[in-house]
């Protein structure tokens, strides 16, 4: 069995993999971190443990309280020049935020050709893996909340908006959320078309994963916890 562990900026998602599917998975804001204790009372022993975290020193210090009798067998991930079949062109690859680079290779482990891969969470990160399992860079967006956030907090009379999206937006909260909407959605197309035409896919996972798919103008496959699929390749590889 293999665990893994994405602990990101607002959640810990977890996945215990084993026999060709996940037997069991879900995800615990930071502050329930205790709960990773009755995932210990739940299963066996792992005979691998992944962790890629992104939310700091700290988080993984709880992380390894929460899970205290595997703690020494947890392996924590960092990002690479290559893995798994995929290189990475970033100018610095080890600066690559890791979950990045596990979305990455989850997605090549599950699609061929060329990737747009978008993670839509506490940030937007939108990345391109062309068909030779080449990673040739991407771009970080604030995500929905950090952008109506950023608009109640820095702007004198903008509140922060619980709007509905509209083509055309006739009232303030509309037009931020809508505005929020087509900044993401808007990058997200263009660099869609980008990508080679041929066998292409765009996927997306993350929390606001499904909002944003509602307003795309291409095709797009929505995938959970993408970066546990990249752990689970990296264990099963490693």
């Amino acid at each position: 069995m293999i665990l893994c562990l994405d602990s990101g900026n607002s959640r810990i998602k977890y996945g215990l993999w084993a026999d060709g599917v996940w037997l069991d998975s879900g995800a615990l804001v930071h502050a329930d971190w205790p709960a990773l204790g009755q995932l210990v009372a739940r299963w066996s022993t792992p005979t691998r443990i992944m962790l890629a975290n992104v939310a700091g020193p700290a988080a993984e210090a709880n992380i390894r309280q929460g899970l205290a009798a595997w703690a020494e067998s947890i392996e924590v991930v960092r990002s690479s020049a290559a893995a798994c079949g995929v290189r990475s062109h970033y100018q610095y690859p080890e600066r690559l935020g890791v979950d990045r680079w596990c979305a990455l290779i989850g997605a090549r482990s599950l699609y061929a050709g060329a990737l747009l891969v978008v993670m839509a969470g506490t940030a937007t990160t939108i990345d391109t893996l062309d068909a030779g399992g080449n990673f040739l860079g991407g771009f970080i967006l604030p995500g929905q909340h950090l952008m109506l956030s950023a608009l109640a907090r820095d702007t004198a009379a903008l509140p922060f908006a619980d709007g509905q999206y509209a083509g055309l937006p006739r009232n303030t909260e509309d037009a931020i959320v809508s505005g929020a909407i087509e900044a993401q959605a808007g990058a997200i197309e263009r660099a869609w078309q980008r990508l080679p035409i041929g066998e292409r896919h765009c996927l997306l996972s993350g929390g606001n994963a499904p909002m944003l798919a509602q307003h795309l103008a291409m095709p797009a496959v929505q995938m959970e916890n993408l970066p546990l699929y990249g752990l689970k390749e990296m264990a099963r590889q490693t």
